[in-house]
């Protein structure tokens, strides 16, 4: 009897389950069979939901209950706290499984090349969002003195940041924030957010919905200056063929004409205005140099040579998200992406990469909503498939279940399971009982895996 096709996925974001997920509802699936290790990096599953989503965002975290239901399949199994390239290799999953699909997402910064970006008080939006996000491997505080602080970019990432940096910690403690971030924003001495873009109201990154949730707060008063409603022919164009590029500019026109509020933390929404220079004094932020820029018809903008000076004594830095290299991969290193054709790696010489697949944002950059994962993921699990049905995939060497758990214990790997996940998620929720709240995020590496019995 012929034995199930034996697949690791490496990452357990949205990426790496919905590749699951197509894999589980394929025709192989029925015969001869799917059997789908997954392995991540971090103690609990699902990757940037869990540690790339701003807490006050719960409809967004809801998307894993749909995931839950997907790694609750018996066909998976799931290793946490197994590090790609350190506890296992390439080599490693071949000898496993007869095809490795790498989802592992991007959780670094992209680099901003800009006179003063080293200097104290100059931060990566991504660094931020671990922090607060209760990431395991970035510091227990963060430095919150700054009363005016600057945000570089006009994308979802940079509303989360300023949002979080101008609401109270008391407007945060319902969601699932641990203790060391709720002490720490206690301290955020911010009252003004800048938040800055080069282009113009039509050419925002913001969906819709984040944008409008920046009023909702009672501490939050957003304000955009009339000065910035501008639009040239590239811009309408854009507008007319996009609807959410329409509502975003509706918005920010609304808020533009009306009167100014008393709420007490204000939050500028800058356009047109691209940064230059972080200005610095004895290694620390004391301001920022921008440029003001004008649309050339197209919906892009040129400089005008008109430069101003905000005070500010702190930076983040929201233009994108990287992916680290992986071992053994080939690497874009411009667009911080595996080559592929399809989902398929290729290599130098234009060969696919036997029975190696990429998909979600390790495969095409960090662009692009959660829901978009799903039809890449389709694709490159669909090119896996014609590749077992028609015997390109290679023979692994121990294909039983059983030689991977042998060989993390071999290797000395305290891995988690999907049952350990069950445990810590309740751990979580039995945190939060106390105070009303739904969880309270476990943040130590070493709590994490006591409590998921690792």
């Amino acid at each position: 009897m012929p034995r199930p096709l034996r697949v690791a996925i490496v990452g357990s974001g949205p990426a790496g389950i919905y590749a699951a997920d197509a894999l589980l509802k394929s025709e192989v699936a029925a015969e001869p069979g799917v059997s789908i290790d997954i392995f991540e990096r971090m103690p609990a599953p699902f990757g940037l939901i869990r540690y790339g989503v701003a807490p006050d965002h719960p409809r967004i975290k809801g998307i894993i209950t749909a995931l839950h239901q997907v790694l609750d399949k018996p066909q998976i199994r799931l290793f946490g706290n197994v590090d790609y390239g350190t506890d296992i290799g390439l080599d490693d999953l071949r000898a496993f499984y007869d095809g490795v699909i790498f989802a592992t997402g991007a959780m670094a910064d992209r680099a901003l090349s800009i006179p003063g970006i080293e200097l104290d008080g100059s931060y990566g939006a991504a660094d931020f969002v671990s922090w607060y996000d209760g990431h395991p491997d970035v510091p227990r505080t963060w430095p919150l003195e700054a009363e005016k602080v600057a945000v570089l970019g006009v994308g979802n990432v940079a509303l989360d940041v300023a949002r979080v940096l101008a609401k109270t910690a008391d407007e945060l403690l319902p969601t699932e924030i641990p203790a060391n971030v709720y002490e720490g924003l206690k301290a955020n001495r911010a009252k003004e957010i800048h938040v800055f873009g080069r282009r113009g109201p039509a050419q925002a990154k913001f969906s819709p919905m984040e944008l409008r949730e920046l009023d909702h707060s009672p501490n939050i008063e957003v304000i955009v200056d009339p000065e910035d409603i501008d639009y040239d022919e590239g811009s309408i164009a854009t507008r007319r063929g996009n609807k959410q590029a329409d509502m975003v500019a509706k918005t920010l026109e609304n808020w533009a004409i009306r009167d100014a509020g008393d709420r007490p933390h204000k939050l500028f929404l800058h356009f047109f205005e691209s940064p230059v220079e972080i200005l610095g004094e004895d290694g620390k932020v004391v301001g920022l140099r921008t440029e003001r820029t004008e649309l050339d018809g197209t919906g892009n903008v040129k400089g005008t040579s008109t430069f101003k000076t905000w005070d500010v004594s702190a930076v983040y830095r929201a233009v994108g998200y990287l992916s680290d290299k992986l071992p053994k991969l080939p690497w874009d290193i411009d667009s911080g992406t595996v080559p592929d054709e399809g989902g398929r790696v290729m290599q130098e010489t234009g060969e696919h990469l036997q029975s190696t697949y990429v998909t979600g944002w390790i495969r095409r950059g960090p662009v692009g909503l959660i829901g978009h994962t799903k039809g890449d993921a389709n694709e490159t699990v669909a090119n896996l498939l014609d590749d077992y049905g028609n015997g390109r995939l290679h023979t692994p060497a121990t294909p039983a279940p059983e030689a991977v758990d042998a060989f993390l214990a071999e290797r000395n790997v305290r891995f988690t399971t999907w049952d350990g996940w069950y445990r810590l998620d309740a751990a979580e929720k039995a945190l939060g009982e106390p105070e009303g709240r739904a969880r309270v995020k476990i943040v130590e590496r070493e709590d994490m895996l006591r409590a998921s019995g690792a």
